[in-house]
This record gives structure tokens, sequence and C-alpha cells, in this order.
């Protein structure tokens, strides 16, 4: 495996740790301290790594033929009945997650725009904005397990609330039509984002 290869598995770590640890202090400012209290709030790679989504996964897809490189780490627990907010609580918590990994796309962005970085490391800081975004769209599908389900939660009356509850029984379905007919878009999407915020010469290494 080349330093390259290492370099973006290094980086999925961080940016799901990362995705991860805004959840747990999230849910600490809210007056939950599940996380901290369970010694989840640290950088510590160990007590983050899940076996099959930061290690098999990510391997796998770097053994496939493509540029898909994905993986999450162990999700940070917390109790909503602790949380302040109400029913806001949850979809905070759920919402720090994808600003989280939004934040690691404007740093690694801000570093490209400054032109310093040599030659030999553009290309992998324009795969380190990318595995970002796509951490942060894919979390926000509003679809359980995924944050954007408690923020859907969150957002739609009462009365509606059994759409939730069905997606909840039946999101591995959801899932198997997503992929077939809708992830294609979803990586156009991506695409799109990346062409319009890299700078100009960047925007098609990877889409």
């Amino acid at each position: 495996m080349d330093l390259s290869l290492i370099f973006l598995l290094l980086i999925l770590l961080l940016s799901v740790i990362w995705h991860e640890l805004a959840h747990g202090y999230m849910a600490l400012y809210l007056g939950d301290p599940t996380a901290k209290l369970q010694g989840r709030l640290t950088l510590n790679p160990l007590v983050h790594i899940d076996p099959l989504g930061s290690i098999i996964v990510p391997f796998l897809l770097i053994m496939l033929p493509g540029d898909l490189i994905f993986g999450w780490a162990k999700p940070v627990p917390f109790n909503p009945y602790l949380l302040r907010g109400g029913r806001f609580g949850p979809a905070l918590v759920a919402l720090a997650g994808p600003l989280a990994n939004l934040s690691l796309v404007a740093f690694f962005t801000f570093l490209l725009y400054l032109d310093i970085l040599p030659l030999a490391v553009i290309s992998l800081v324009v795969y380190a904005v990318a595995i970002n975004l796509i951490l942060a769209m894919f979390n926000l599908i509003p679809l359980p397990p995924l944050d954007g389900s408690k923020i859907l939660a969150a957002l739609i009356p009462w009365r509606y609330q059994y759409v939730i509850e069905w997606l909840e029984r039946n999101w591995f379905l959801v899932f198997i039509f997503l992929f077939l007919f809708i992830f294609n878009y979803f990586f156009v999407l991506v695409g799109l984002i990346l062409n319009f915020i890299l700078p100009s010469a960047l925007g098609g290494l990877i889409f």
C-alpha cells in the first residue's frame, strides 16, 4: 500500500472521529454527559474505531476500482432524555456531526486557496475535501440511522411522526432503493459542489 492510500485512510479516520466528537460535545453542551463519562470525548482513535466501518469497509473500497473511500466510527452514545431543547435536542446533536465534517471541508479548501501546498500533496487534500463533503451530505440523508433522520423527526409535525416510525422499520429497503436509483445523482451533486468550491484548476481531479 503506497503512502497516498495510507494518508487517505488517516484522513478518513480523522474525519469520522471528528464527526463523532462533535456529537458528543454537543450532547455535553446540552446537558448529557454520557459520552464524557464513557471516555469518548477524546481524539484517541482506539476508543472510536468500529472494526467494520473504520477498517474493513475502507480497505475493501480501496481495493476496488474507482475513487470511492468511505467509512464510519463507533457512534458516540447520548441520552435524549438528558438533553435540553426538547425534541430539538437530539436534532442538534445529530446536526453537529455533518457540521464538523463541513468545518474540515472549509479548512482543507482554505489550504488549497492559499496555494502553498507542494504539488504532490494537492490531490490528497482535494480528496480530503471530497471525503468530508461526502460524509456530511450522506449523513444528512433523512433515513435512520443517519443523522438526517433525527433532524427530520424534529422538523416534521407530531402528527406525521409515523413517517419516522415507518422509516425506522423499513430503512434497509429504502437504502436499497436509494442505492439503485438515487446514489448516481448524489455523486453528481457532490461533483458539482466540489467544482464550485474548489479552485478552478482542481475541481475536476476527482469527479
